[in-house]
């Protein structure tokens, strides 16, 4: 393990020899050991690594809110005080005035039964000595500094009214109510779209400036930490493995974990060189273009071999073409019916999209841009309001029964969460053999023939097949769902957002069987998601889609490294770059795009 970076300046932070332990079975599980680091005021520290390498865990030990069965011995002084040593009404002071949190999910931090403004104001008055009237002043004064459109209309907004960028910014604000001297941010943006995230961290950036507070960047997020980190820690099973300045950890990491996790973060373009000259060029900023390195003469050696594959996937698309489609959808128009005293919303407008057998089409946009809404018609989940849509020689748009019935055959479907996608109930074996149970198609021995096949298929243990779906890890849950999508051996497989959700090293390992399976098996897939990284890897063609309407559409290489319309080009910039000079490069660019829209 490298030593812990100093800091020049004073640490706001001081952790020393830190650890958690978990009591599980009368035995002591070490979740983080001897954990060594400092944290200076304007300065952000990144503990980056996977889910249960304990980022979370230590820094929950700061705020001491562990459960009864933790056990915390080392060090942790704020400002040169002992934390450890102090009571629980203390504590409670400390946490919201000295030190704030940001948590992952804003939908499930905020309180829904109260307004934003409320919340706000009861932090403040909790710590300050104010006026209601002064504290609803300080409230709105707060949301204008996160840069929420109509500050008034948030502060009398419940958490359900905003949107998951808007909730996240809100957050923030309770967050920065008391001016912590410690911000600790526990995966920001993790659920965040590509462009409410780039706004979200152009914020956090910024607040970090001004209020000159010192914080902890907890993600497993590479490009989140290139484009916020001055200082990274990785940690891997308890241990910080790795410590370095950002520039340090990305341009020469010494850990072979830190390798590994650099070397599974999907890349967008290849080349994000060639990529910046696009966007450079669509915005006339030609001379932001860094000089080209070695380095990076060797990427545009790999670029060129991966456009000469793209031509000859152009050239299998001309034959391709004239194969007829398993997805069709011509001039449909989705929406959500009328619910009580909410009218009817039409969320997809003149939607034209073909899907062919053996093909991966990437439905890429923002949320509420209508790509999970064309999903979830496509497998008979929403009526089609207009339009035709047709899956193979089914035409979905009659919402006839029966028809639904034979199409459940002709589709599978894997979710975003795979924990509120499986029955907690059911062994996993039973929940990938029932859609087989209840198309009649396999009983008894077969049954469980075929449940052994899907498991081989998704590389899970044949003795997986009895247990629950607690029993197993995020990627090992996301296995599972697919293999109940391929139960039927579908012709079309439409994947929502499937690997958002999930670990970087483990979203690169779902990546991979999902296109091992779609070269061997043949089926076509319609794949949802916002993370064009992503879909870079998988694609032959790709779909942008903006408020219900498709945008632009055409084969990966022509989307990705040439994009025409603004909309996609903003898409692109917004999406950060596992390299701290390149991402700052890319900000200049967003910015010069935002002007121009």
């Amino acid at each position: 393990m490298t030593t812990p970076e100093t800091t020049t300046r004073e640490p706001v932070l001081e952790v020393t020899d830190l650890s958690v332990d978990f009591a599980v079975d009368r035995k002591w599980v070490p979740a983080a050991i001897r954990l060594n680091y400092q944290v200076a005021a304007g300065e952000v520290l990144a503990i980056v690594g996977e889910s249960g390498s304990g980022k979370s865990v230590s820094s929950m030990a700061i705020l001491d809110l562990l459960p009864r069965n933790a056990r915390i011995s080392g060090s942790i002084k704020l400002r040169g005080q002992e934390l450890r040593e102090l009571g629980g009404k203390t504590m409670r002071r400390i946490r919201g005035n000295d030190v704030a949190m940001i948590f992952q999910e804003p939908m499930t931090a905020l309180n829904p039964a109260y307004t934003v403004g409320s919340q706000i104001i009861e932090t403040l008055r909790l710590h300050n000595a104010i006026s209601p009237a002064q504290a609803k002043e300080r409230a709105l004064e707060l949301l204008s500094m996160v840069e929420l459109p109509d500050p008034e209309k948030a502060f009398r907004s419940y958490p359900h009214q905003l949107s998951g960028g808007q909730r996240q910014r809100a957050m923030i604000a309770q967050s920065l109510s008391c001016d912590p001297a410690l911000l600790i941010a526990d995966e920001p943006t993790t659920a965040l779209d590509v462009t409410v995230q780039a706004e979200i961290l152009d914020l956090m950036r910024n607040l970090r400036d001004q209020l000159d507070s010192a914080v902890i960047l907890i993600t497993h997020d590479m490009g989140v930490v290139a484009d916020l980190a001055d200082r990274i820690a990785v940690m891997r099973r308890g241990l910080i493995v790795e410590m370095g300045t950002s520039e340090q950890i990305f341009s020469n990491p010494q850990h072979q974990y830190t390798q590994e996790l650099l070397a599974a973060v999907p890349h967008l373009g290849g080349s994000e060189i060639d990529l910046t000259a696009a966007l450079a060029s669509a915005t006339g900023a030609e001379d932001l273009v860094l000089d080209v390195s070695p380095e990076e003469l060797k990427r545009r050696e790999e670029e060129n071999a991966r456009r000469l594959d793209d031509a000859r996937r152009v050239e299998r698309a001309a034959a391709h073409d004239a194969i007829a489609p398993i997805l069709e959808l011509v001039d449909v128009a989705i929406e959500y019916p009328k619910q009580g005293r909410i009218p009817a919303f039409r969320a997809v407008e003149g939607a034209n999209l073909v899907v062919r057998p053996g093909e991966v089409v990437g439905l890429v946009g923002e949320s509420g841009s209508g790509k999970t809404t064309i999903g979830r018609a496509a497998v008979g989940l929403l009526p089609v309001a207009e339009g035709k849509l047709t899956v193979g020689d089914i035409d979905v748009s009659s919402a006839d029964r029966k028809v639904v019935a034979r199409l459940r055959r002709k589709v599978g479907m894997v979710f975003q969460d795979p924990s509120s996608s499986l029955n907690p109930r059911l062994p996993i074996g039973e929940s990938i053999g029932e859609p087989l149970f209840l198309a009649k198609i396999a009983k008894g021995a077969e049954l469980q023939r075929r449940i052994e096949e899907l498991l081989d298929q998704v590389e899970l243990p044949r003795e997986y097949r009895n247990r629950y779906p607690h029993e197993l890890s995020g990627g090992q849950k996301q296995r599972v769902g697919i293999a109940r999508a391929l139960a039927l051996s579908p012709e079309l497989l439409v994947a929502d957002e499937p690997t958002s959700a999930l670990d970087v090293s483990v979203q690169a390992h779902v990546l991979e069987l999902l296109q091992e399976l779609q070269e061997r098996l043949k089926f076509a897939c319609l794949f949802v998601t916002h993370d064009l990284a992503v879909v870079d890897l998988l694609a032959d063609r790709i779909v942008v889609m903006q408020r219900g309407r498709i945008v632009e559409q055409g084969t990966r290489d022509a989307i990705l490294r040439n994009p025409q319309d603004p909309y996609t080009q903003r898409l692109i910039a917004a999406v950060p770059l596992p390299n701290p000079e390149k991402q700052r490069e890319r900000r200049e660019l967003r910015a010069l795009l935002a002007e121009k829209s």
